[in-house]
């Protein structure tokens, strides 16, 4: 975003991904040199997806933490409530099912079963899961790089939703990274979504909308996890 690109720049792109097998897409924040978008569309890119960049300040002076949910209050300390926690050693591939299984009913359990067991070992990325009496019902990771936590990957197990396991894991995940020295948070969600809701609720703001550029043809699934 600092500067326009060159030819020379999208070559060198286009080859990382094809030098590794896999499909050419790009992700461009509105904040780019327009030339970007003209570049693309000369080379017969077209876009297939928007994405909402969230943000919010974390860490010491910051605006508050989630808090945990509040049922128990509500309800005298009779529901049960999801508790979230760092996954431990040994438990990539129960992190790796859980995640699965909250995206499996649209489409991407296959995907997300191989890429959360890439997830274990991915430097600098912690995972979490949130249970319920002793049962994992969601999963969630988070980055952390320089100061920016990225929150990604979260999903809850069909028969876990609507019990807090979100608003767990996204609070587990933002004392964590504060705990790492992080002082802003980041996320994406699809525009106008549940997701994006949640997290405006809860102190996210909008950055910008990104789009994702793609050859026409190629078969790339669209909309995949963000948090």
């Amino acid at each position: 975003m600092s500067q326009a690109p060159s030819a020379d720049d999208l070559d060198r792109l286009e080859a990382f991904f094809v030098e590794r097998g896999a499909p050419v897409f790009h992700e461009v924040s509105p904040l780019a040199d327009a030339v970007t978008i003209t570049m693309l569309c000369e080379r017969d890119y077209q876009p297939f997806e928007f994405t909402s960049v969230l943000y919010r300040p974390i860490g010491e002076g910051a605006h508050g933490f989630l808090g945990p949910p509040d049922r128990e209050a509500r309800e005298g300390g009779s529901a049960a409530v999801p508790r979230a926690r760092l996954v431990g050693a040994g438990e990539a591939e129960l992190f790796a099912q859980t995640s699965a299984a909250g995206w499996r009913e649209v489409g991407y359990g296959d995907f997300m079963l191989e890429f959360g067991r890439i997830h274990a070992d991915t430097e600098g990325l912690h995972l979490f899961l949130a249970e319920l009496e002793g049962q994992a019902i969601a999963a969630g990771a988070v980055s952390l790089h320089d100061g920016v936590a990225h929150l990604a990957g979260a999903s809850t197990i069909p028969e876990g939703r609507r019990r807090g396991a979100q608003l767990a894991l996204l609070d587990a995940r933002l004392r964590h990274a504060a705990a790492h020295g992080c002082d802003v948070a980041l996320m994406g969600a699809l525009p106008g979504s549940s997701s994006q809701r949640n997290a405006e609720r809860h102190g996210f703001r909008i950055a910008y909308t990104r789009v994702k550029w793609r050859l026409p043809g190629r078969d790339l699934p669209a909309d995949l996890p963000h948090a």
